[in-house]
């Protein structure tokens, strides 16, 4: 289970009822609520935004 930082809490907890989202710049992380106070925790994920298009690299023919 995914762990973050509850702001009002000011404490790491579990996160309950989480759901992974990717962003519109590639990123996933994940978003769900704090099982005490109910508050919204938002997590990024590793790796890195993907793109769409990477540069051609020049053959040396």
């Amino acid at each position: 289970m995914a762990e973050g930082y509850c702001v009002k809490c000011k404490a790491k907890k579990a996160i309950s009822e989480a759901v992974e989202e990717t962003m519109k710049n590639g990123r996933k992380a994940i978003k769900g609520k704090c099982p005490v106070c109910g508050t919204v925790i938002f997590k990024f994920l590793g790796g890195t935004a993907t793109s769409e298009s990477s540069p051609a690299i020049p053959s040396s023919n």
